[in-house]
């Protein structure tokens, strides 16, 4: 009697553990399969197979996304806090007409003229922690807010031209390569790996994770809430800062239009990010992922002869499905953990 009982329970637990395990693969493969996929679709089958793996085309998507892939850092960094900071590719924008106006206006050394720039990202993002921590504002309107009055002044500094006369040097050194890879590339992966591990593998890491996952139970648990918020916007604008001197380093000028340009391809990646690894959840490695997602699709698009439009629809309805996907993946995540329990019980 014991036994049929207990292989009835099994009987009724087991469709609950098959939904379960095919949403834990999902989360953790879903959007890494579908990277391989389009690489495959893209690149064996499409009329794009002989460009798309051509050394020219690869070189060319891992450079690209080194300035978006360190803006989609900056957003990671104080969204697992739950905080936006939509500024940053406007702090990228600052960094960027920095360094270029010094090194061609004023004929800075390229080391001071670097520092400045980051140091001013610095400032913005200190001006963003201070309205958001200290006067309690909501951080996607003061980010939002900040963003366009950033690139305002951008504008009106500049006057709308491209800041050119930046040492060849400069340029040449973002045109170059380490064992046969773009440089801004591996910019980007050391810059991923000290954010990883600093939200990852460090105290104030996971206070940071704790205070998004609830901050009101951070706050009672002793964690400085607002103090750990207002570092994390001091690093965003620091990695967007780097951002920033980056684009100077690659186009070897700076345009005041063309850091906003990166904000939608960083956002939907971070966005992708969090329907892998932990669901939900913003994190380095899906934002990496989402990365190069959004740039094989539109540059494979590119190759097929898509307009130019292509790449904003294509960002915007990545975003949309994004977010929609990893709430979906989050509710059914959590019933079927309830589930499980009360099974258990």
């Amino acid at each position: 009697m014991l036994s049929e009982l207990v292989e009835a329970k099994n009987d009724r637990e087991a469709p609950s553990r098959a939904r379960w395990s095919s949403v834990n693969f999902a989360e953790k493969y879903g959007l890494g399969g579908l990277l391989v996929l389009m690489i495959l679709v893209f690149g064996l089958f499409a009329p794009t197979s002989r460009l798309f793996f051509s050394p020219p085309n690869i070189q060319n998507i891992l450079a690209n996304q080194s300035v978006t892939g360190l803006i989609a850092l900056a957003m990671v960094i104080t969204l697992v806090a739950g905080y936006f900071d939509i500024s940053v590719a406007a702090i990228a924008g600052i960094s960027s007409v920095t360094m270029a106006s010094l090194l061609a206006t004023d004929q800075v050394p390229i080391g001071i003229a670097m520092l400045v720039a980051v140091l001013l990202a610095l400032v913005a993002g200190i001006v963003n922690a201070t309205l958001i921590t200290t006067l309690d504002l909501d951080p996607f309107i003061v980010t939002l807010g900040t963003y366009v009055l950033i690139n305002g002044i951008l504008l009106a500094y500049t006057g709308g031209r491209v800041v050119q006369g930046v040492p060849a040097s400069i340029g040449n050194w973002g045109a170059g390569q380490w064992l046969g890879i773009a440089r801004p590339f591996w910019l980007l992966v050391l810059a991923a790996a000290i954010v990883w591990y600093l939200l990852n593998q460090t105290p104030f890491g996971r206070k940071l994770a704790a205070i998004g996952s609830n901050r009101s139970a951070a706050g009672l648990a002793g964690i400085g809430v607002k103090r750990h918020v207002f570092i994390a916007y001091m690093l965003g604008a620091l990695v967007a800062g780097v951002a920033g001197v980056l684009l100077t380093v690659r186009s070897g000028s700076a345009d005041a239009a063309s850091a906003p340009s990166f904000l939608f391809p960083a956002l939907a990646a971070v966005f992708l990010g969090q329907t892998t690894t932990k669901s939900g959840y913003p994190n380095v490695v899906g934002a990496m992922i989402g990365v190069f997602f959004v740039a094989i699709a539109v540059n494979g698009f590119t190759l097929l002869g898509a307009q130019n439009w292509i790449t904003q629809v294509f960002n915007g309805g990545v975003l949309v499905l994004a977010v929609a996907f990893s709430k979906v993946m989050v509710r059914v995540r959590d019933r079927n953990a309830k589930k499980r329990n009360g099974m258990a019980t």
